[in-house]
């Protein structure tokens, strides 16, 4: 699966950033982004902001606009119309706090118990209520009514991920007309899937609202026009085009990357970090597999466990020569699933260490905590293998980090899920089917055996690709593709429409 880049759609106005760089002269608005939790400098939780954010800001500082969200905090009540702004450099950081009632129903309840696992393809874990469903149209109709007092006819607006699928049809309710973006971080499933969901012509409406629709995969884009046609809610003028209710969506695969080459630099001197040292130090001659996830259910890590048993089992001269350690920062410890999946993947941990450990050998580490991302870097560098075996995964960062840390000299080997969005791109990763443990099992042993020039060859690929697709690529061509659209001289070419990674 050779990675093919989006050409950038040509012809109509000057895309946003050309219009900025030369200092507005064409008039053009400013770029509103809108995501569910916006992290205000000073604010509590914004020091931990991850890449996305740090890329997100980065282009508002570029470009100048508003960052529109949900503050963060829960209140037994609040007022309606209230809305704090912050203003930091070209930025408007505007946030709004939600009732306890709203977390509990929108985003714990619809947004994390249907979605969430609807389109990580787990109908078995899908709780529908029909009260959370209202919640979550009811939040993304106040979020829109406080968002469209602040916007202007020029802006562009650049809505993320699965919380707001509804925010660009309430905003054109409310009589907005410019140019709208939504980018979907996770996977968008198979109409046979999809249209399990409460309400899926209406989350189906809302989607068609916007200009472009943007996937991680060229698979998740396909999957999104076939449940357009399906429902006879949009007609396909092909490359990726879609006319519904008279207006063009474009669809496209818009795969999101990693700041290349700081998290190089990091990994480098993280390897000289006393964290990391300490840790290293401990294995003494032993070989190092890395997995590091948050805990999810999507993640794959008990079938990840079971797969590095199955390793242990058939090659019993590993046992004493290879450690594995995985981590796994707690995830929405207020979802009932989630607590659930601590406690499993806790006992699969022991029972493993059970049945292989010995006196001076632990085969599987586990750490169910944050770890720096500084002394990640350095572990990732450590590590002969980096283990990355989601059940299904929008992108998975953590493939593109691992890749980005190693040493050109002597580079580990990527065991990657097929399912994970990242496979769409890395083709120098051992592929492996996670629901298999004795194919994972083969991937690892056959990532420890890899001879050094082929793991250069692997890594060489992977790597070049990572550098010409950074984050920053990442959101100037989405940007690019959104500012373009809305003229009629500017119909995409079929390899902007449907760009794919």
């Amino acid at each position: 699966m050779a990675p093919r880049r989006a050409s950038r759609v040509g012809g109509g106005e000057p895309s946003l950033a050309e219009d900025q760089r030369h200092g507005g002269s064409s008039g053009g608005g400013r770029l509103v982004v809108v995501s569910n939790r916006v992290p205000v400098p000073g604010r509590r939780g914004a020091s931990g902001a991850g890449g996305l954010a740090v890329a997100l800001e980065a282009a508002l500082r570029e470009h100048g606009g508003i960052w529109f969200g949900w503050s963060g905090d829960a209140r037994s009540a609040i007022d309606a119309d209230a809305l704090d702004r912050h203003q930091h450099g070209r930025i408007t950081f505007a946030v709004t706090d939600l009732t306890k009632r709203d977390v509990d129903e929108y985003y714990l309840g619809f947004s994390n118990r249907a979605l969430w696992p609807v389109c990580h393809y787990r109908l078995d874990l899908a709780h529908f209520s029909e009260q959370e469903t209202a919640a979550y149209f009811r939040v993304n109709s106040v979020f829109a009514r406080k968002l469209i007092r602040l916007i202007e006819p020029r802006d562009i607006v650049w809505v993320h991920d699965y919380h707001l699928i509804p925010m660009g049809a309430e905003l054109r309710t409310r009589g907005f007309g410019g140019r709208m973006g939504f980018f979907l971080h996770i996977p968008w499933p198979s109409p046979e899937i999809a249209s399990a969901l409460p309400r899926y012509r209406q989350l189906l409406t809302g989607l068609a609202a916007y200009d472009v629709v943007g996937f991680q995969t060229p698979r998740d884009a396909d999957n999104f026009g076939r449940c357009l046609v399906e429902e006879g809610l949009a007609t396909d003028l092909g490359g990726g085009v879609f006319e519904a209710e008279g207006r063009r969506v474009v669809t496209g695969a818009f795969p999101i990357g990693i700041d290349t080459n700081a998290f190089r630099e990091a990994a480098i001197k993280a390897e000289k970090a006393p964290a990391a040292r300490r840790f290293i130090s401990t294995l003494g001659q032993q070989k190092l597999v890395i997995g590091v996830d948050r805990l999810d259910y999507s993640k794959g890590i008990e079938e990840r466990i079971k797969s590095f048993c199955a390793f242990l089992a058939a090659h019993p001269e590993q046992r004493g020569c290879v450690t594995y350690l995985q981590v796994t920062p707690k995830s929405r410890s207020d979802v009932p699933e989630y607590k659930q999946i601590q406690q499993e993947v806790a006992a699969r941990v022991g029972e493993a260490n059970g049945a292989y450990g010995e006196v001076e050998w632990t085969p599987i580490r586990y750490l169910n905590q944050n770890v720096p991302h500084s002394t990640l870097a350095g572990l990732y560098r450590a590590a002969q293998v980096g283990l990355v075996t989601p059940l299904r995964d929008g992108m998975n960062l953590v493939a593109k980090e691992y890749v980005a840390s190693q040493s050109a000299e002597d580079p580990g080997a990527l065991v990657l899920s097929q399912y994970a969005g990242a496979a769409f791109e890395l083709d120098g990763a051992v592929l492996v089917n996670p629901y298999d443990a004795v194919e994972a099992a083969s991937g690892i042993a056959r990532a420890l055996a890899m001879p050094l020039e082929e793991r250069q060859e692997r890594w060489t690929s992977m790597m070049r690709h990572l550098e010409t697709h950074t984050v920053s690529d990442w959101w100037r061509s989405f940007i690019d593709t959104l500012s373009r659209q809305g003229s009629a001289a500017a119909l995409p070419s079929q390899d902007a429409a449907g760009a794919t990674g």
